[in-house]
C-alpha cells in the first residue's frame, strides 16, 4: 500500500468530480438538490445527537454501511444497503453512514439512494469531499449530512465548503481531524460537529489514544464523534467518560452474521449506569 493513501484517493476524486461535472449541468444538479433539501428538516444529524443528549442517551452510534477497504480488502461481499440499514436502525442506530468512494471502498451513490428509502434516520455520505459539485450531489440523494476531511483540504476550501453544506443547504458538516492542528484549523473554519478519526489516513494506523489525546480540546458546545477503532464496551465507555456525545462504527458491525444484532449487543455491554441507551 502506498505510504500516502489520502493523496492518491484524493487525486483520484478530483479527477472524477472534474468528470461528473462535464456529464451534464451543474445548475440542474443545484435544482434537484435544492428541491430535496426544501421538504428535508435542517442539520438533522446534529438534531438527532443533541435529542439523544438531552434525553441522556450518552451512547450515540452510527453505524457505517462499508464494502471494502484499501487495508482490510473485501469486508463482507454482496452486502445490500437498504437491508443493512434496517436492520441497523432498528437495532438501535441513530444514523447511518454511507461511505459512497468508488475506487478503492467500493461504495456508490446508488447505496445512499437505497439507504435513503429504507429508513427515517439521519444519514451521512461518508466520501472524500473536495468540491461543492459533491455537497449538491449529496443533497440530491438524500443525504443529510456529509463528511469534510481536514487533511484533504486547504482552509479556504474547508471553510467554503462547510459553509455551502450547512448554511446553503441545511446539512451538518461532520469534520474530521485527527490531529491538534488540524482540530485547530476545524475550529477556525466554523466546525460545531467534530469527527475524531482514530486512524491516520495516511499511514492507516489506529489507536484509541487519538481520540484521548485530543477530547480535552473540544469544548463542551461542540458535539465530539469518536471515529474507527471502536469495538469494545470499554471503548465506548472510557470515550464517553472522555466527552465524546458519539461514536461512528463500521468494520466491526460488517463482519458480524447481524450487524444489526452485534450493533444491540454493544450498546448492551457498554450501557453506562445512570443513562439510558
Amino acid at each position: 500500500m502506498s505510504p500516502d493513501f489520502l493523496s492518491e484517493i484524493i487525486a483520484d476524486k478530483r479527477s472524477r468530480v472534474a468528470l461528473a461535472r462535464e456529464a451534464g449541468p451543474f445548475a440542474e444538479l443545484q435544482a434537484c438538490a435544492q428541491l430535496v433539501r426544501s421538504e428535508i428538516a435542517p442539520r438533522a444529524l446534529t438534531t438527532a445527537l443533541r435529542k439523544g443528549l438531552a434525553a441522556g442517551i450518552r451512547l450515540n452510534i452510527i453505524s457505517e454501511f462499508k464494502r471494502a477497504s484499501p487495508s482490510k480488502g473485501i469486508i463482507r461481499e454482496g452486502a445490500r444497503a437498504a437491508e443493512m440499514a434496517r436492520d441497523y436502525e432498528a437495532n438501535g442506530a441513530v444514523a447511518i453512514s454511507v461511505l459512497t468512494e468508488e475506487g478503492r471502498f467500493m461504495g456508490s451513490m446508488d447505496d445512499l439512494r437505497a439507504v435513503r428509502t429504507a429508513v427515517g434516520i439521519p444519514i451521512l455520505r461518508k466520501d472524500f469531499i473536495v468540491d461543492e459539485y459533491q455537497l449538491y450531489e449529496s443533497a440530491a440523494a438524500g443525504a443529510d449530512a456529509v463528511l469534510l476531511i481536514v487533511a484533504a483540504l486547504a482552509d479556504d476550501e474547508l471553510t467554503k465548503l462547510r459553509e455551502v453544506a450547512e448554511d446553503k443547504l441545511g446539512l451538518d458538516a461532520l469534520v474530521e481531524v485527527h490531529t491538534q492542528d488540524e482540530l485547530q484549523r476545524a475550529f477556525d473554519s466554523g466546525a460545531t460537529l467534530i469527527g475524531v478519526n482514530n486512524r491516520d489516513l495516511r499511514t492507516f494506523e489506529v489507536s484509541l489514544q487519538t481520540s484521548l489525546d485530543l477530547a480535552p480540546e473540544i469544548p463542551s458546545s461542540v458535539i465530539s464523534i469518536s471515529e474507527s477503532g471502536l469495538r469494545t464496551a470499554d471503548d465506548l465507555r472510557r470515550l464517553s467518560a472522555a466527552g465524546y456525545q458519539g461514536f461512528l462504527i463500521g468494520e466491526s458491525f460488517m463482519r458480524e452474521e447481524s450487524p444489526g444484532r452485534a450493533l444491540r449487543a454493544l450498546l448492551d455491554d457498554a450501557a453506562i449506569p445512570g443513562f439510558d441507551l
